[in-house]
């Protein structure tokens, strides 16, 4: 149960202050009846709340696959640079999203926003195990012995350590595309993994969290709400 006040506030762009102001005008229905309580309680799966007449979708988190551009930050604001949450369309836009999980500005692919900390927290933590997967394009071919010291995990030059990777050569060639998955998310870590064997990624995309395919219907810089059946798959390690 949700104070009728906070959850209306937390779904778009109205402020708490503006929610009240509106249930005290008689502006808001709570199954089919007039309410002028703000701190009436709300039942996100029984209740039926409309503003003007118009039914209010509630819910209390909301999860957003993005496929993001070259160029944007994975950030909440920023003075100088456009970043995830500038993207989100109005439609699916609500106070405190931020992106669970960074990409750095020149990779692009899936960026799963969200207003969930706890969900973050926990697809997020090493020792849950959550791999992230990325295809990464490299400026020359990777050695067996290579693979060898990425899946046994790395420690680099400023004594950080890195767990153990996945790595799989897609396209053997002189430039070859990689996947590699990894269960951290440290900074630049896969340019920094792939650089301790001496080699330099030139496209970085990440394309899968957990079990979640970035979907591929989503043009660069778009995104859709995630479903509750995807939201599974993104926690499976």
């Amino acid at each position: 149960m949700e104070r009728l006040d906070k959850i209306l506030a937390s779904q778009g762009t109205l402020s708490r202050r503006d929610v009240k102001e509106i249930i005290k005008k008689g502006r808001v229905t709570l199954n089919g009846a007039v309410v002028r309580d703000s701190a009436v309680k709300v039942d996100l799966n029984t209740d039926t709340v409309a503003i003007n007449g118009e039914k209010v979708t509630l819910k209390k988190h909301i999860y957003i696959m993005m496929n993001k551009p070259q160029g944007v930050i994975s950030a909440s604001d920023s003075e100088d640079d456009e970043t995830v949450v500038d993207l989100v369309p109005d439609e699916l836009f609500r106070k405190g999203l931020f992106p669970a999980g960074r990409l750095d500005k020149d990779t692009t692919g899936f960026v799963l926003i969200t207003d969930d900390g706890d969900f973050a927290h926990k697809i997020l933590s090493p020792k849950n195990h959550i791999f992230k997967t990325y295809l990464a394009r490299l400026q020359h071919e990777l050695t067996p012995n290579d693979i060898e010291t990425l899946e046994k995990g790395i420690t680099l030059a400023d004594g950080t350590t890195l767990k153990e990777a996945k790595v799989e050569i897609l396209e053997n060639t002189q430039t070859p595309l990689i996947k590699i998955m990894i269960c951290e998310g440290k900074y630049h870590q896969v340019k920094r993994m792939f650089a301790a064997t001496g080699n330099k990624v030139i496209s970085l995309h990440r394309s899968k969290m957990g079990e979640l395919e970035l979907d591929p219907q989503l043009k660069s810089g778009e995104c859709r709400e995630i479903t509750s059946e995807e939201l599974l798959k993104v926690q499976k390690s």
